[in-house]
Formats: C-alpha cells, sequence, structure tokens
C-alpha cells in the first residue's frame, strides 16, 4: 500500500513534484527516485511491462530491492511513474490562440511518445491524472480549449474525449505490433492474409459493405497509413467540438 501524507497523495508523487527531499538516510548506494524511474522504464522497453517488478529494477540498479521502499512504496506507484515520465515533451501552446491546430499537434505528440515506448498503453488507468507531466498535459488541452471560447465543464469534457480517442489508438497500435512480433509477420504480411481469409470466408450477398471495402483494396497497405488514420480519427473528433465551438446545443451551452 502506498503511504500517503497530509495531503493525501503518495509519498513519491509528492517527492515527483518537488515538495519533498530526496531520502537521505540508508545505504552508501545512494538512489534517486529519478533513477528508479529510469531503470523501471529500461526494464519495460527491453523485457515489457509485465517484467517490471521492484526486484527486477532494483536488479537493474544493482541495490537491494528494499532500499527501493524509501522512494516508491509499491510497483502500481512506480508504473505511474514511469509512464508520467515517457510522455515529454509536454507539447507548447499556440500563441495565436488557434484551438484545432493546438489539439492536433496535442494529439500528434501524445501518439509519437506512445509510439516511442509502446509498453506505456498497457499501464491501466488507476485515478485522475494527478504525476507532474500529466497534469501538464492536461494544462496545455485545457489551454487550447479555452482559447476556443468553451466554458470549464466543456473543456474537460471535450478533452476527456480526445483522451480517449489517443489512449485507445495507442493500445490497438500496440497490440497489433505485439501480435506481429509473435507471429513473425510484417505489418503488410498480415494485413494481406488477413484480407485474403476475409474474402474466402465472405460473399457479396451477405456481406456486401464488407466485400466492397475488400475489392477496393482498403486493407493492402493499410499499415504503412497507421498515422493517416490516426490522423483522420483525430481530425473527425475535432469537428464535432468545433461544432460545440460555432454553434453549441441548447442542453450543452452554458455547461
Amino acid at each position: 500500500m502506498s503511504e500517503t501524507t497530509r495531503t493525501g497523495l503518495p509519498a513519491s508523487i509528492e517527492l515527483a513534484w518537488g515538495f519533498r527531499e530526496q531520502p537521505k538516510k540508508g545505504p552508501k548506494r545512494a538512489l534517486t527516485l529519478g533513477e528508479i524511474i529510469d531503470a523501471g522504464v529500461a526494464v519495460a522497453s527491453a523485457e515489457g511491462l509485465r517484467a517490471v517488478s521492484m526486484s527486477r529494477v532494483a536488479q537493474e540498479l544493482g541495490v537491494a530491492t528494499m532500499s527501493l521502499y524509501r522512494y516508491v512504496k509499491a510497483k502500481d506507484e512506480l508504473v505511474t511513474l514511469m509512464a508520467d515520465a515517457v510522455f515529454v515533451p509536454v507539447p507548447a501552446v499556440p500563441e495565436d490562440g488557434d484551438w484545432r491546430a493546438g489539439l492536433t499537434r496535442w494529439g500528434a505528440e501524445y501518439m509519437a511518445a506512445a509510439r516511442r515506448h509502446p509498453w506505456s498503453a498497457e499501464v491501466a488507468i488507476s485515478g485522475p491524472p494527478i504525476a507532474p507531466n500529466s497534469v501538464r498535459w492536461m494544462e496545455a488541452g485545457l489551454r487550447c480549449l479555452r482559447a476556443a471560447g468553451l466554458g470549464p465543464g466543456e473543456q474537460m469534457a471535450s478533452l476527456l474525449l480526445v483522451s480517449q480517442y489517443l489512449r485507445s489508438q495507442a493500445l490497438l497500435e500496440s497490440q497489433l505490433d505485439a501480435a506481429m512480433r509473435a507471429s513473425g509477420h510484417t505489418d503488410e504480411t498480415l494485413l494481406h492474409g488477413y484480407s485474403r481469409q476475409l474474402a474466402m470466408l465472405t460473399g457479396p450477398s451477405e456481406f456486401p459493405a464488407l466485400r466492397g471495402v475488400l475489392d477496393a483494396g482498403v486493407f493492402d497497405g493499410a499499415a504503412a497509413d497507421a498515422d493517416e488514420d490516426f490522423h483522420f480519427g483525430l481530425g473527425r473528433i475535432l469537428d464535432g467540438i468545433e461544432v460545440l465551438v460555432t454553434g453549441p446545443a441548447p442542453d450543452v451551452k452554458d455547461r
């Protein structure tokens, strides 16, 4: 169980924010929270998120497992801080107030970070964002939506919608990548095989819409267009937000 403080936050979160000093007493081999987080990231990047444990991270650092508990009280705490650490840099907000360009960049930089660290998509949500970088990401997104003229409730609801899409897309890409590695296929061979199998299993009378997609070759080369597909989805979500910006419905106007 995490050690909490008078603020109600885990001690490691206070440490990450700089609200408390690094532990000074203890073994000769001094550690910092940053070193522990970096070691956890290294393990996850090399061996996958499931390989991360307090003992494995301690092994990576060459220290006793118990020495980590002076900084982080549980594996879940460490994993939260690891995921927070790799989502850098936090996107800058456009100075010209272009909310759509700002959120497009916000989403693109999120996906870039998620693709650099595929394991991060597997980190379970344990609560609202509270680690330093995640709060700064939230601030950047809210600034874009505030510039659009949305009310506070609309800002949060819109940001949550975009965030859900990004997280879903990152998880989809991560899982597909893992499946391809396990099967030994490349993007192209996996999708070509899938298209061929669907063509054998479906007929135009029962599956006319699906066969229309297959016959048009939509799956051919689809892997190469992953970023294009991502931007298509993000763009449609931003189209919806733009409707709210330019003419909100009466039931959400004053939200």
